[in-house]
């Protein structure tokens, strides 16, 4: 199981079980960040399901600063209760059967652009040269903006690129927060030149969707909330295409037997995806802050407290998963909470998977001897919530 972590330069102790170790405890107190560390699958579960004991507003223990504080006001992200509930449910209908049919007559279009373009090459940037043009594109159309504009789109990518924690200790420097929104304002003053223009003249996307969504005390988003809106779901609409295929890309790569029997067997696509969520998810962690005094595996945690939800641990976890360490592309059922729970599972999880299921399909219609470049390592993001590649190359030959 260390070759996989060895392989990849996977060494930080936060993320252990990509060692194949399991936690001392299912909940742990870190005192350095004053927060719960909650690793066990039925825990974390607990956690992202239950809204009533664990707010998703994990930002409220914090005390931002009036410029940092709008960032947050319409983020899907941290709403929590019946607000939550009824701006989500609006939300979703943007993404009805119509949209995803559509979506995969998209994606296989822009696909096989993509790989005439890429005609010829022995080795190119699987995300680079491929991925990241092909969702780029797609959520810009989803939003109903200039497909030329989704370069900007990857001034998110800094929630992702640096190694600054979340805690609620105060180490006297720039807060995490502040690291997070400030490289932010070029693209909020994008979107929000292209809402007023919905807003003006609406079409169907989701922009203009947003612009007639109404709260339940009856009134509109605002300007700010939509921007917010749009930020906090890239990750999941723009960023967790790339960031899956990536991932799986060195699942199979460091599994080749699995790699054979996928290419043998293209219905295993799904679940080989499915797989890849649960054995590498891009997003290893995540936060809720307590709402009230809670018990989590017999530890008592105080209303008001941070506590960060191992994503990447809990999907290791063999109180639920048979072999956990073992990487099965044809796994079911496969649990897994690489796209979260409860309220708050990934509104895009469905168009990703689509996406994934199609490049994957592409992928391996036109390179079936593709594999990772054995010359030239990827580049991993560095923030601990996240694992994933932002640059992998792939040999074609």
């Amino acid at each position: 199981m260390t070759d996989f972590a060895d392989r990849w330069g996977f060494t930080s102790p936060d993320k252990f079980w990509l060692r194949g170790e399991q936690p001392r405890q299912p909940v742990e107190f870190d005192e350095s960040l004053d927060c719960w560390h909650v690793y066990g699958y039925p825990e974390v579960t607990e956690a992202i399901s239950n809204g009533d004991a664990y707010s998703a507003d994990s930002g409220r223990l914090f005390n931002f600063d009036e410029e940092t504080a709008k960032y947050f006001d319409g983020d899907l992200a941290q709403m929590t209760g019946p607000e939550h509930a009824n701006i989500r449910k609006q939300v979703s209908r943007v993404f009805n059967p119509k949209f995803m049919h559509n979506l995969e007559s998209r994606v296989l279009k822009l696909g096989n652009d993509q790989v005439n373009k890429l005609a010829g090459r022995d080795r190119f940037d699987l995300l680079v040269d491929f991925v990241d043009d092909v969702a780029g594109v797609v959520f810009s159309e989803l939003l109903g903006i200039p497909s030329e504009d989704r370069k900007i789109f990857h001034l998110v990518d800094v929630n992702m690129d640096q190694e600054a924690q979340m805690s609620v200790v105060d180490t006297g420097d720039e807060g995490y927060f502040e690291k997070l929104t400030k490289p932010l304002v070029p693209l909020v003053e994008l979107l929000g030149t292209h809402i007023d223009e919905r807003t003006k003249n609406p079409t169907e996307d989701l922009i203009s969707a947003l612009g007639q969504v109404r709260r339940l005390d009856g009134s509109l988003m605002t300007r700010q909330q939509i921007i917010n809106f749009i930020i906090g779901i890239l990750g999941a609409g723009h960023l967790a295409t790339p960031l899956l295929i990536g991932n799986t890309a060195l699942c199979l790569e460091s599994h080749p037997d699995q790699a054979a029997r996928v290419r043998a067997d293209r219905n295993l696509v799904p679940t080989l995806i499915e797989e890849s969520m649960r054995y590498l998810p891009s997003a290893s962690a995540s936060y809720r802050a307590t709402e009230v005094d809670v018990e989590l595996a017999g530890v008592e945690i105080p209303k008001d407290r941070l506590v960060r939800l191992w994503i990447g641990a809990a999907n290791r976890d063999p109180r639920q998963f048979a072999n956990p360490d073992a990487f099965d592309a044809s796994r079911n059922p496969n649990p897994h909470l690489g796209f979260g729970r409860g309220p708050h599972y990934c509104v895009g999880g469905q168009m990703v998977r689509v996406e994934t299921r199609i490049v994957f399909n592409i992928l391996m219609d036109n390179f079936p001897n593709m594999r990772v470049d054995p010359d030239i390592a990827p580049v991993f993001y560095d923030s601990p919530d996240f694992t994933g590649v932002k640059s992998v190359s792939v040999v074609t030959s």
